[in-house]
């Protein structure tokens, strides 16, 4: 039973408020493709605003069967709460209606790994998980999560995560999706993002957590949500994953025509 309800911090900036604005929104950016559809392990979706991101996210999720149950780990924004923050219990609101929480999963995962507290605090403003549920509300009407903000870079801890997600997912006796909310290179030239980000998403695509972490740290890509990324790498590998797909790849410069500081976005599957 859940106990609190987390309110959208982000509608009508990130996207529309209004249902009727945001379904005709995610339509527009989720193409009908039934015929590709896949039993994905895990993926990597953009969360800027659906005017920059959103035809990104959407061929991600349209690309994926949705199932009931999923994990969205995201980085943190706002620098609030604590390192490794999770809601176990609180459902969430959006324009499109309430999401339940996964209360099992996220006690048997806090059962494995300690160090992810409970904590709405880093949650209360954070965009980047807020951003994805109505994709997924819109292709699964029937959905519960567990939502954890990722506010460490420490790859030891991130990769131990990891294997305490594969493992409690193995315990469930449903499907689960595990979404890694990140955008990529940030405020730097089309030119350079592009490099820099297909260097990291080369190593995305290997299901290398390591190589990932290595790329972000020496080559200097401010790919913010790597540790949500190497987290459902960690736990897509424990999992039984053997490849990944780049869905689409575009940068901000694409929208707002400005090519000299940009905002890279990958939308990656894994299966």
């Amino acid at each position: 039973m859940t106990s609190a309800v987390r309110a959208p911090a982000v509608a009508g900036r990130f996207y529309p408020r209004r249902p009727d604005e945001l379904v005709r929104d995610i339509h527009t950016y989720m193409p009908d493709d039934q015929s590709r559809r896949v039993a994905a392990i895990g993926c990597i979706a953009p969360h800027a605003g659906y005017m920059f991101s959103g035809h990104v996210a959407g061929s991600v999720y349209s690309r994926l069967e949705i199932p009931q149950h999923c994990v969205i780990l995201c980085p943190n924004h706002t620098g609030m709460g604590v390192p490794l923050a999770v809601m176990t219990t609180a459902a969430w609101q959006t324009p499109l209606g309430s999401v339940a929480a996964d209360a099992k999963l996220g006690a048997e995962l806090r059962r494995r790994f300690p160090a992810l507290e409970e904590d709405s605090t880093a949650h209360r403003s954070e965009h980047a998980i807020e951003v994805q549920l109505p994709f997924l509300q819109a292709r699964s009407g029937d959905l519960s999560f567990v939502p954890i903000v990722v506010g460490t870079s420490n790859l030891e801890v991130l990769q131990e995560l990891g294997e305490a997600l594969g493992d409690a997912i193995l315990q469930q006796p449903h499907k689960v999706l595990i979404v890694a909310s990140s955008d990529m290179n940030h405020y730097e030239s089309d030119a350079i993002t592009r490099i820099k980000d297909h260097k990291a998403i080369a190593r995305v695509l290997a299901l290398d957590a390591r190589g990932l972490w290595e790329v972000v740290m020496n080559d200097d890509v401010s790919m913010c949500g790597f540790g949500p990324a190497i987290i459902m790498l960690t736990a897509a590998k424990r999992l039984g994953a053997t490849s990944s797909e780049l869905v689409k790849y575009a940068t901000s410069g694409d929208i707002s025509g400005d090519r000299d500081q940009v905002v890279g976005y990958a939308g990656i599957i894994v299966k």
